[in-house]
Order: C-alpha cells, then structure tokens, then sequence
C-alpha cells in the first residue's frame, strides 16, 4: 500500500472513533457469540454454551460494555473517542470471561439445558482466536482434547494462527488421522510460522500424510511461505484431493516451480469455483501453470491472481485460459505487469462471463488502449456488474470516452474506482456525466489523483450527493483550487461525511499547461454532454 492511501486510511480512522456504528456493535456481539460457542481449554473446564444462549448473552454483554464507555465518553466529550473504545473493548472481555467461567445454564434438575440443536453436534472446530503464537505439545493435549471425543461431528478445522513444531504435531497428527473420513473442510493456513525450514518440513509432511485421502471441498494454506518445497511436502494431500471446491495459496512464495508443482500435485480442478493465489511470485512462467489449472476449472466462478509478477506472457496465457470458464463471478487480477497486450487478450475473453459481478484490474499498465478494449467489451457483457477498479492504469481522458459508456450501462454499479490515473477534469465530467441517470445502487466513488480541477470535483460532488445509498466520494490529491474545496464542501453540507478528506488536495496545479481552457469554459462545453447507451 502506498503512503498516500496509508495516510488517507489513517486520517480517515482518527476522524471519530465514537461511537461505534450499529453494524460495529453487531459484528461484535457475532464474535463474541462465536468465541463462546467455539471449543477451547476453557469450555473443557466450564462447558460450551449453545448458539441460542450464547446470542443472548453476547448481546446483554455488548449492551453493558457500550453503557459504560457511553458514560466515560460523556465525561470526555472533546476527546477522540479512543479512550472509550479501550473502555468498550475491556468490559467486554471481561464480561465475557465471567459468562465463560459460569458455563452454560441449567434446569432445575440440574441438566444441562441444550437450547440449539447445532450445540450438541459441533461442525467446526476453531483455534485460530487470540494471539498469534506457537503451539507446544502440552497446550496441544488441552486445546486439541475436543477432537478426541467419540462420536464428535466436526468437519472442519481450522489452524490458522497457531504455529505448530514436531511436539504439537505429535499430538494433533493421530487424531487427524482418526477424524479425516469426517472431514469436508480444512485451514492450515499460518499455522508454521516462525519454524525452521527443516521443522516446518516435518509437520507439513506430518499433517499432510495424517489428512492423505480425506474428501475435502475447502482447503487454506495460504500464509505458510511454502515454495516449491513446502508444495511437495504436502503432496499426499494434495494428490488425493479430487473434490476440491475452494483453494486458497496465498501469500505462500508460489514460485514459477512451486506453480507447477501445484498443478501436477492436484488430479484434478474440474469442481474447483473458488482460487487464490494473491502476493506470490509466480511470474510468467508460473502463470502458464497456473492458467493450465483455470483452464481445467470449467465451474470456477471467483479467481484472484494478484500481485503476482506476471507479466504480459502470463498474462496472455491467463486470459485465454479464463475464456473457457464460463461461471465467473469474481476476477481480480491486480497488481501485475500485463500490458496492452495481455489487457487486448483479456478483453476478448470478457464475453465468456455473463454473471460476472465484480472485476479488480488496477495496476496492470494497461494504458489508454488496453483499458479502452476492456471497457468496450464489458460495455456488452456482465449485465449485473457491481464493482469495477481500474486504478493506477495511465488512463488519460481519451480513454474515458469508452470507459464512461460502459460505466452508463452498468446500473447495478455499487463501487467504482478509476484513481491514479491521468482523467483530468474533461474524464472525470465524462465519468460524472455516465453516473447521472439511474445507478440507484451506487455507494462508492474513488476518482482520487487524477489532475482533476474545480469543474470535475464539482460534478462528480453534485452526482454523489443525489444518488440515495451513497456512502463515499474520494476525489483527494487532485488539483482542486480553494474556491472549489470550498464548493464541494458546500454541496455536501448535509452529509459531510460521504465526502472523503481533500487533505491532499494541491490547489496549485502545477501540472497544467498555460493553455488549458477555464475550468467554467470546460463545464459549460460538456454540460450538455449525453452518454448514450446502446440498446
């Protein structure tokens, strides 16, 4: 991430942090709900609560905690809200101890009361909560302990977030291999980390042969720095894996090797829907791998090759590989180095996806070309389409003219992101313009740097500002003088906080030639400015 988007995330946060928003204090309580509900050394000791009861608890808990940092708040009215979210977030771990501690309620008669038919027959088994930290085999006994239990409906696991070494993996490994019949879904991800690379080795064979023919649909081992080594030391569960419905490798150093490694390791991908393989090192020669897999993926529906090194080969490669994969929902291919040409090649495969919904392209050195093709072809494709990012592309205003006509018949748009390109204030008109009509369901709009002045930071202000769901403008580090700071913030004076902070702003504009037109002139020339739609 960039330190201007660091500085826009940290300024954004720091604005107000109380109180919370009803959707924070209910995510809250779910959380609690599931740490309540989720075995641990704990619920060995106390017992584990049922869904039903531990809702209402959760709630009664969150309801406490906001009183009491709402009344320390009161107290300190002119403070940033921190000191109460320390406040909100310490009586809630402490009223949820004491519910933990009391365990679940009884009857009269002292049996223990099920209030959720799911609480007496548990599907996942969770560690991943708390602190990263390593596992040793002592904890391991405890913390594994509900696994043991005869007759336990536990299909998936989850590891993340725990680093196991050769002693917890002693202990976990035999029980793995009783359960692993049972088993649809697992997550190994993060769970060596901090290990020497011969220790890390061992347990990842140790787990993998401990798991070797179970039926999994779901499989994460992403954050694990695997390399091409760490792919082979998995390669009995790999190779018996022919059901896979979702496969996560992210953050894993998938060299253009351990690409290949991948692809032979796994007999087959034809249920595959979802794949991952963001911030890896793949390259080119490891995306003609990877495309091998998407090409043998005619169900996958949600593929994410981010970050990847690839550049216009792989990208070429990957593209027409994704032209046989007719389900897509979901593609994010950001942060590569494609190019025009590998942009050209991906926008002829476009037409392949009628239910796509979301398409994340940003980064990819596609220029004013590749983009105009790409546009052109989601014009006529992907109906439904709600989010579009092509940030950081050197798009220029001669490609928004193809851009705002594909955004026009987009109406189902709910986020649109085109920053850090070179749109000026006659793209980002054409942009505002194309967002006029309809588009009900739009919420977020980021056109930050792209050169924009007073005419475009105005339109693109007065079309949010009437659009009914929406939640945010970005049009920071741009070069908007004073006067329109102030326009803009006027047309937003009911609603201040749609628009996002223009603490970047640089009114100077430096990047202007003498000869541009007056930012009025220009308005006034494209204020009749229609974008047509085709029927």
């Amino acid at each position: 991430m960039d330190s201007a988007s660091q500085t826009f995330q940290q300024r954004t946060l720091s604005v107000k942090l109380w109180p919370p928003s009803q959707s924070t204090r209910l995510m809250l309580a779910e959380r609690m709900t599931k740490n309540l509900t989720t075995p641990s050394i704990f619920s060995r000791k106390y017992g584990l609560l049922g869904k039903e009861e531990a809702e209402e608890d959760a709630k009664q808990i969150e309801e406490l905690a906001f009183t009491a940092a709402n009344q320390h708040y009161e107290k300190e009215p002119d403070g940033d809200g921190s000191s109460a979210v320390q406040v909100y977030a310490k009586e809630s771990s402490k009223l949820m101890l004491e519910v933990i501690k009391r365990g679940p309620r009884t009857k009269e008669d002292g049996e223990v009361m099920i209030t959720d038919k799911a609480a007496a027959s548990q599907t996942i088994f969770d560690i991943s909560g708390g602190r990263r930290a390593f596992i040793e085999e002592e904890e391991a006994e405890d913390v594994i302990g509900p696994l043991r239990d005869p007759g336990n409906s536990y299909t998936k696991i989850i590891f993340s977030n725990r680093s196991f070494g050769f002693g917890a993996a002693r202990v976990v490994v035999p029980i793995l291999n009783s359960i692993k019949d049972q088993l649809t879904e697992v997550d190994l991800s993060d769970f060596i980390a901090g290990r020497p690379e011969s220790e890390a080795l061992e347990v990842i064979t140790m787990f993998s042969s401990a798991l070797e023919g179970c039926h999994l649909r779901y499989l994460n081992l992403s954050n694990n720095a695997l390399g091409e080594k760490g792919v082979r030391a998995f390669e009995s569960l790999l190779k018996s894996q022919s059901n896979l419905e979702e496969l996560y490798l992210m953050n894993d150093g998938i060299s253009e090797e351990a690409a290949r490694a991948v692809c032979e390791l796994i007999p087959s991908t034809e249920k595959l829907k979802v794949l991952h393989f963001h911030n890896n090192m793949t390259g080119d020669e490891g995306a003609l791998a990877i495309a091998e897999m998407v090409k043998h993926s005619p169900v996958l529906e949600d593929f994410r090759c981010s970050s990847t090194r690839i550049g216009s080969e792989g990208g070429v490669a990957l593209a027409e590989a994704l032209g046989k994969c007719t389900h897509l929902k979901k593609l994010d291919l950001r942060d590569n180095m494609f190019g025009v040409e590998a942009g050209l090649a991906l926008s002829k495969a476009l037409s392949a996806f009628p239910a796509l919904t979301e398409i994340y392209l940003s980064y990819l050195n596609l220029e004013d070309e590749g983009a105009e093709a790409l546009a052109n072809a989601l014009k006529e494709s992907a109906p439904s389409l709600e989010a579009l990012e092509l940030a950081g592309n050197d798009i220029t205003a001669k490609g928004a003219a193809s851009l705002a006509a594909c955004v026009a018949a987009k109406q189902f748009l709910t986020k649109l992101n085109l920053s850090e390109n070179e749109l000026k204030d006659e793209g980002a008109i054409l942009i505002g313009k194309s967002l006029e009509e309809g588009h009900g369901q739009l919420t977020e709009v980021d056109l930050s740097t792209n050169s924009i002045r007073k005419a475009g930071a105005r339109l693109l202000a007065q079309v949010a500002v009437n659009k009914p769901g929406f939640k945010s403008l970005n049009i920071n580090g741009n070069f908007i003088s004073d006067e329109g700071i102030d326009e803009v913030k006027d047309i937003f004076k009911q609603s201040p906080d749609l628009l996002g902070p223009l603490d970047e702003n640089d009114p100077e504009g430096e990047d202007f030639d003498d000869k541009a037109e007056d930012e009025d002139e220009l308005e006034s020339q494209l204020k009749g400015l229609k974008i047509k739609q085709e029927e």
